[in-house]
């Protein structure tokens, strides 16, 4: 029997090979792009103007945001999709200043500030897509294995150097980039009510998130349709009868506490398996 808080080898080797997957999809998408000379010359590149802007604000340590980002973002990188999408990932979610407007309190304690922290210096010292997102999957993917104080071992397995996202940390760069965060976040028309909280062209999803892709289709309005949007043709609406699957906001409360002992449990039997 294999203790709570560890998933049996068969699982764990799983989510490096798809880690590995996920790198080798984003390397290629940027390969592309550095090649896009040819497609210039012949006036078939995308305008930066005709893509969809997919936002995602969040919090490390919410469930709920990590099973998105592992398990339905990097659809993104599937037949084209990434190619019509401008993804911008927001590492706040339901964290509050103080009154100072210095202390930052996070729904899921200090380590979830200090890894939202840390994932916001990745985004700022490696801005290109292909760098940035593998690293936070990865540290996102620990979360679900519950040893997320184990993000460190990120750096070795995608090949990435520490020191620049050490030196953000110890800089106080990286609590200059909370502070951003926490304004855009706070900034949101309409508010956002609870993470994972995904907005595609200025318009929240809600909670039909999981279903960001029909809706990233059917706002583009460029000529070259990624193969992917056949797939998603119409959006559906949400018509499931099921617990939400977000974290409101709110520390220590009941229903935080009920939503943090299912997925646990959910978790942990998932483990067995």
């Amino acid at each position: 029997m294999y203790p709570k808080t560890q998933h049996p080898p068969v699982f764990a080797s799983m989510m490096t090979s798809k880690l590995l997957l996920l790198v080798c999809y984003v390397s290629l998408l940027c390969f592309v792009s550095s090649s896009s000379l040819s497609s210039e010359l012949s006036g078939k590149s995308q305008p930066s103007s005709s893509k969809v802007s997919l936002g995602l604000y969040y919090e490390s340590l919410c469930p709920y945001c990590s099973s998105f980002i592992v398990n339905h973002l990097t659809k993104l990188f599937e037949d084209g999709l990434i190619s019509i999408v401008d993804l911008h990932l927001s590492p706040w979610g339901n964290s509050k200043l103080r009154s100072d407007n210095v202390t930052v309190l996070c729904q899921h304690g200090a380590y979830e500030c200090f890894l939202d922290t840390v994932e916001a210096c990745a985004i700022d010292v490696w801005p290109e897509l292909r760098d940035h997102f593998p690293f936070i999957y990865c540290v996102e993917s620990l979360v679900i294995e519950h040893k997320y104080k184990k993000w460190e071992t990120c750096y070795e397995k995608l090949n990435l150097s520490s020191k620049p996202v050490a030196d953000c940390l110890s800089s106080g760069h990286g609590k200059e980039l909370q502070l951003q965060y926490a304004a855009e976040t706070s900034a949101l028309e309409p508010p956002h009510k609870y993470v994972p909280w995904v907005v595609v062209d200025g318009q929240p999803l809600y909670e039909d998130y999981e279903n960001f892709i029909s809706y990233i289709c059917k706002a583009y309005k460029g000529n070259k349709v990624p193969s992917a949007c056949a797939k998603y043709s119409s959006i559906r609406s949400l018509k499931v009868n099921r617990f939400p699957i977000v974290c409101r906001k709110g520390v220590n409360t009941m229903w935080e506490l009920l939503e943090r002992t299912k997925t646990s449990l959910l978790s942990y039997f998932t483990g067995l398996l």
